[in-house]
C-alpha cells in the first residue's frame, strides 16, 4: 500500500508550519470591535507598532473579544465564515482542517486526518511566538487577521498570510475574574454539550501580576457510526442489511460518535519594574480527544441518513499542544527592542477505517468475508523559535523595522496497519502474525530555519508614506523514513511472526532566498487613505518520505522515482490595491482591496510513476486574483449593519502533469490514473464567493437589563473537490447559515440565548473520494462488499443553546 496520510502530511503541514468582535471582514474596522469605547479606535499591533486599523495600509481584520462573544464562536474554524478571503475547509474537529487564503490552494479537497491544522498558507502566532494549532477563542483580548505576506515583519515565513491570537494580559490595578458557561444540544443529537470556564487577574504588586485561565468543552456530537462492526476480523462487516438479526450479530452502532473534549488553558505572570521594561513569561496548553469524523455516507453505496457514518471502526483521536513563551520588551527611548523566545510540543495518537483503501488495492483483501482494517497512528513535534526585533520611533521621517529569528523543529510519525484474522484466512488457520500487522511505516526529520527580515518606511510629506521591505532566509531539513509489510514478509517471505524491518533512507534539503515588500500609502484626508502593496511570500519544501526506486520493481513496493522523492519551494508575489476610509462622521466604515497573486512553483498533489502513490510536486504555475469590499454603519444609535462580500478566482496558469486523479469503473488500481491539469483549470478547495451580513439591535431597557438582538447570515459559493473539476471531482454545493441571538445584559453579567444555521440545513464542506468509488465487490463466498471510500464532511446542524458570563471583581 502507500505512505500513510498522516505521514505524509506531518513531514509536509508540521514542518512547513514550525518553520515558520464586532465581525470579522476583511479589510475591515469595525467600530464595535476590540476598540477603545470612548475614542472608537481600533488599536493593534500588526505592523510591530500599536496603531488605528484604519491607519494601517494592509489588508487586515480585527476581531475583538467583545465580538468573539457575540458571534457565539469557538475556534478559527467557526470564525472564517465570517472573513472574506479567508477560507478553513471545516472537516470536523478531528482532522486537519486547511486554511485558504485567497484561493492559495492546488491540493484536492480530501480528508486530512494527521497533523495541526492548517495547509501550509499561513503562520498562527500565539502572541509573538508561531504556534499553528486551531486555538479555542477564550481570554483572547482580539484576533488580528492579515491577508498577504507578512515575510518582512513577522518571523516565521508566510506564503499567503499571518492569524495572530492576542491573549490577554495580566494587569496590575485591579482583581478582576470572569466564570462562563454554554449549553447547547443538536437537533440531530441526543444528549446536550457543555463548554465551561473560568479567568482570574491577580495583582501581587504594581509591577507584578498574574493571570489565568481554563477552558472545558464537552461537545457530545451528533455522528451516528451505525455501521461499526461488533469484532474486526470476526464479524462480517457487510450483514445482510435486510435481515436484523443476521444486523445484530456483526454490528455495534455507536450513537453521536464524533464527541469533542477540549481542555485548555493558560497561565503567565507579567513582570514590570518600570515604564521602560515589560515581560510576560507564560505557559498554554490545549488537550483534545475526539470520538470520531464529523462525516456523512449519503453518498455512499450505503446511502445511509445524513448524518451516519459509513464506515466499520470506530475512529478515536487525541491531540495534545503546548506552549512555553517568555516576550520581553524595552523601550530604549528612540525605540522597543523584543525578545519572543517559545518551546512548544505536539503529540497525535489516533485510529481510522483503512478497509476500503487496502480494497481499492486490488490485491483480493476482500476474499476474506471478515476483512476489516484500521490503522493506528502517532506523531510529535517539538519546536524552539526565537525572534529578536528592533521597532525605531524617530521624531523625522525615516523609521524601520529589523529582527532576526530562528527556529528548530524535530518531528516524527509513524503508522500501523492492522488486518485482524486476515493472517489466519492467507495461511488456512495459523497465526502468522499474532500482531496483525499489515503495514508499517515511520518518518522522522529535523529542520532548522533562519531568517533577517525588516523594513523602511519614509515618510515623503504628512500624507505620504512609502515602505520598502527585505526578508533573507535559510533553511536544512533533514529528513529519513522507512517502510516494511510485515505481515506479506512473514506469510510470504519467510520473517519471523513479530518481526519489522526498516531500512532508514535519508533525505536531506536545504534552500536560501531573498524576498522584497514594497508599500504606498496616500492619506486623502484625515478618514480616507489608499494604499498600494507588492510583497512576497515563500513555503519551504520538503520530501516525500519515499524510498527510491530499485528495479526490477518487486510486489508491493513503495517508492519514489528520480524528481518524485522531494519538491522545493513554491514562492507568491502579491499586488494589492486598497481603500481605508471611514465617512458620516465616522459612523460608516468602508474598506476594500483588489488583488492579484502569482504564484510559481506551486506545490501540488501528484501521483508517483510506479504504484501511482500520492505524492507532492512543483506545478509550474498557478494564480488567484480578486477583491473585497465591506461596510460597518451605525444605522441608527440602535441599529449597526455590517456586510462584506469577497469573489476570489484562482486558476492555474500551466500545465501541471499528473495533478488530478480519476478512476474508470469497474475497478479501482487497475484503472487508476492521472490526469493532466490544464492552463485556466480553477483550484479546488475553496468558494469563489463569499459574502456575509450581521444586523444588530439595542432593545429599549427594561427590567434593568440591556437587550440587544442579532441576525447574522453567511454565504458560501460551490467548491470543487479536484482541479478544473476533472477526474473524481464533487461540486460541492454552495450555502447560506443563519444565526440569531438575544442578549440580555447587566454591569457583570450577560445571558444569550442563540440558534445557529437556524434553518437546520444540511451542509457538504468536503468530499472524499467520488461517485466513481461506489462500487461493489464480492468475497469467496460470492457475497457483496459494498466500497464507502465515497463520503463527504458536514457542518452541524441546526444548534439551540443559551450561554452566560459573570464578571467579578474591577
Amino acid at each position: 500500500m502507500g505512505v500513510p496520510q498522516m505521514v505524509r502530511s506531518q513531514a509536509r503541514t508540521l514542518l512547513l508550519l514550525s518553520g515558520v468582535s464586532a465581525l470579522g471582514f476583511v479589510g475591515m474596522a469595525a467600530p464595535a470591535m476590540a476598540q477603545d469605547e470612548e475614542s472608537g479606535e481600533i488599536i493593534v499591533t500588526a505592523t510591530r507598532r500599536a496603531v488605528d486599523v484604519q491607519d494601517v495600509p494592509l489588508n487586515i481584520t480585527a476581531i475583538g473579544e467583545a465580538q468573539i462573544e457575540t458571534l457565539g464562536v469557538g475556534d478559527l474554524t467557526e470564525l472564517a465564515q465570517w472573513v472574506p478571503g479567508l477560507y478553513v475547509v471545516d472537516q470536523g474537529a478531528r482532522s486537519s482542517n486547511p486554511i485558504i487564503v485567497r484561493g492559495l490552494n492546488a491540493d484536492p479537497a480530501s480528508s486530512n486526518d494527521g497533523a495541526n491544522d492548517g495547509g501550509g498558507t499561513v503562520a498562527t502566532y500565539l502572541g509573538d511566538i508561531p504556534l499553528f494549532v486551531d486555538l479555542r477563542l477564550n481570554d483572547v483580548e482580539r484576533v488580528e487577521v492579515l491577508l498577504g505576506p507578512q515575510g518582512t515583519l513577522y518571523g516565521a515565513g508566510t506564503l499567503g498570510g499571518a492569524i495572530r491570537y492576542l491573549p490577554n494580559r495580566p494587569q496590575f490595578d485591579t482583581f478582576s475574574g470572569e466564570i462562563r458557561g454554554d449549553a447547547y444540544g443538536y437537533s440531530e443529537g441526543s444528549e446536550v454539550s457543555t463548554d465551561i470556564g473560568f479567568t482570574v487577574n491577580l495583582p501581587i504588586s504594581r509591577t507584578l501580576a498574574f493571570r489565568a485561565s481554563a477552558d472545558y468543552l464537552n461537545d457530545t456530537g451528533f455522528i451516528d457510526y451505525n455501521y461499526v462492526v461488533q469484532e474486526p476480523g470476526v464479524s462480517n462487516p457487510d450483514p445482510d442489511f435486510n435481515n436484523p438479526a443476521d444486523v445484530a450479530a456483526n454490528l455495534a452502532p455507536v450513537e453521536d460518535a464524533n464527541t469533542t473534549e477540549i481542555l485548555s488553558g493558560r497561565v503567565a505572570l507579567r513582570w514590570a519594574p518600570d515604564a521602560q521594561f515589560d515581560a510576560v513569561l507564560s505557559h498554554a496548553f490545549q488537550n483534545a480527544e475526539y470520538g470520531g469524523r464529523t462525516i456523512s455516507g449519503r453518498r455512499s453505496l450505503l446511502q445511509t441518513e445524513d448524518y451516519v457514518s459509513p464506515l466499520r471502526v470506530v475512529e478515536p483521536n487525541q491531540r495534545d499542544n503546548s506552549l512555553t513563551s517568555l516576550e520581553m520588551s524595552l523601550d530604549v527611548g528612540f525605540g522597543t527592542i523584543t525578545s519572543a523566545t517559545g518551546y512548544s510540543e505536539y503529540e497525535e495518537n489516533g485510529q481510522r477505517d483503512q478497509t476500503d483503501l487496502l480494497i481499492g488495492l486490488e490485491y483480493s483483501y476482500e476474499a476474506f468475508p471478515s476483512f476489516t482494517a484500521f490503522t493506528r497512528e502517532v506523531g510529535s513535534q517539538s519546536v524552539f523559535s526565537q525572534e529578536l526585533r528592533f521597532v525605531s520611533d524617530f521624531d523625522g521621517p525615516f523609521n524601520y523595522i529589523v529582527g532576526a529569528f530562528h527556529a528548530t523543529t524535530t518531528f516524527d510519525g509513524s503508522s500501523s496497519e492492522f488486518t485482524p484474522g486476515y493472517d489466519e484466512f492467507l495461511t488456512g488457520g495459523s497465526d502468522a502474525r499474532p500482531d496483525n500487522l499489515e503495514y508499517y511505516s515511520v518518518t522522522e526529520g529535523d529542520l532548522s530555519e533562519s531568517a533577517v527580515f525588516g523594513e523602511l518606511t519614509w515618510q515623503v510629506t504628512p500624507r505620504l508614506a512609502l515602505t520598502g521591505g527585505l526578508r533573507w532566509y535559510d533553511y536544512t531539513l533533514e529528513t529519513q523514513s522507512a517502510t516494511d509489510f510485515p505481515l506479506f514478509n512473514t506469510v510470504f517471505g519467510g520473517a519471523g511472526p513479530d518481526e519489522i524491518v526498516l531500512n532508514f533512507e535519508p533525505a536531506n534539503q536545504a534552500d536560501q532566498g531573498l524576498l522584497y515588500k514594497f508599500n504606498a500609502a496616500y492619506d486623502w484626508t484625515d478618514d480616507v487613505m489608499t494604499y498600494f502593496t507588492v510583497s512576497q511570500g515563500y513555503r519551504i519544501g520538503n520530501t516525500n518520505g519515499l524510498e527510491p526506486c530499485v528495479f526490477p520493481i518487486g510486489s508491493q513496493t513503495v517508492c519514489g522515482s528520480p524528481g518524485e522523492l522531494e519538491y522545493t519551494a513554491d514562492q507568491t508575489t502579491n499586488y494589492e490595491i486598497g481603500l481605508r476610509s471611514q465617512w458620516l462622521d465616522r459612523r460608516l466604515t468602508l474598506n476594500g482591496s483588489i488583488f492579484y497573486i502569482d504564484w510559481s512553483d506551486p506545490q501540488v498533489q501528484s501521483a508517483t510513476a510506479v504504484g501511482l502513490q500520492p505524492i507532492i510536486i512543483n506545478a509550474a504555475g498557478a494564480r488567484t486574483q480578486g477583491f473585497d469590499v465591506s461596510l460597518d454603519w451605525a444605522a441608527t444609535d440602535a441599529l449597526n449593519i455590517r456586510a462584506s462580500y469577497g469573489y476570489t478566482e484562482a486558476e492555474l496558469t500551466e500545465l501541471a502533469p499528473r495533478l488530478v486523479r480519476e478512476i474508470v469503473p469497474p475497478g479501482f488500481q487497475s484503472t487508476l490514473a492521472y490526469i493532466d491539469g490544464e492552463a485556466g483549470d480553477r483550484l479546488p478547495g475553496s468558494p469563489e464567493h463569499q459574502a456575509n451580513l450581521f444586523v444588530t439591535y439595542t432593545l429599549p431597557s427594561f427590567s434593568g437589563l440591556d437587550w440587544s438582538l442579532n441576525y447574522g447570515a453567511s454565504y458560501t459559493g460551490d467548491v470543487l473537490t479536484r482541479t478544473g473539476g476533472r477526474g473524481d471531482n464533487t461540486t460541492l454545493p454552495s450555502y447560506t447559515l443563519h444565526n440569531l441571538s438575544l442578549t440580555a445584559e447587566a454591569d457583570m453579567w450577560n445571558v444569550t440565548f442563540y440558534v445557529r444555521n437556524l434553518l437546520d440545513e444540511f451542509v457538504e464542506s468536503n468530499a472524499r473520494g467520488g461517485e466513481d468509488f461506489n462500487q461493489t465487490v464480492f468475497d469467496t463466498n460470492g457475497d457483496p462488499h459494498a466500497v464507502r471510500t465515497y463520503y463527504t464532511d458536514v457542518l452541524p446542524p441546526r444548534q439551540i443553546g443559551v450561554r452566560f458570563s459573570r464578571q467579578f471583581g474591577g
